[in-house]
């Protein structure tokens, strides 16, 4: 595992190929990008996190940030549960991003009493998502299920503008976060 980046510090430049067949640059030559390493598709916890982005995805676009989210699952996994999502999503499923990034799994993940809220309502949200037809939660995903979440607001000469590693799965960025440090920068 690599260590943990520090805002401040410079990423190598990355072109990373997204669960749909596109390149996405990573830094991006013209706009922040706000990179989120999420743990496995079909992750409840992720999958009601991601929407509060989708919803906002117009106020982030609006404040010069591109959205690009990590998971170690393949990119056909991925797609099962993705297809709504209106930005970047990459598969990492040999966690080398993760590695690269310092971004961990621990039992903690799951265990924190602070991740529990967030994950009843996830699993509420889930069960409303089977309700609807859509595709029921991974239960035995690829690299675990112990992944904590990490996100990295990056400039584009690859400098981390801000940078947080979640202590457990529902330890992230919310978009008013992430709006907040993208107007600091400005």
């Amino acid at each position: 595992m690599a260590g943990k980046f520090l805002a401040g510090e410079r990423i190598a430049p990355h072109a990373l190929l997204t669960a749909s067949g596109q390149l996405a640059a990573l830094p991006d030559a013209t706009q922040l990008v706000h990179l989120q390493f999420r743990r496995f598709a079909g992750c409840p916890v992720c999958n009601l996190h991601l929407r509060s982005f989708a919803r906002r995805i117009g106020e982030i676009e609006a404040a010069g940030v591109r959205e690009l989210v990590i998971f170690h699952s393949t990119p056909e996994e991925m797609r099962k549960y993705m297809s709504e999502l209106p930005f970047a999503v990459v598969g990492d499923p040999d966690k080398r991003l993760y590695r690269e990034f310092g971004v961990e799994a621990a039992p903690r993940a799951l265990a924190d009493p602070r991740a529990w809220p967030g994950i009843a309502r996830s699993v509420g949200a889930a069960a409303q998502d089977l309700l609807r037809g859509k595709a029921a939660a991974n239960l035995a995903p690829l690299g675990g299920r112990l992944g904590l979440p990490a996100d990295f607001l990056i400039a584009p000469d690859g400098r981390i503008v801000a940078c947080k590693y979640g202590a457990h799965a529902d330890d992230q960025w919310s978009v008013d976060e992430v709006l907040a440090r993208a107007a600091r920068r400005g």
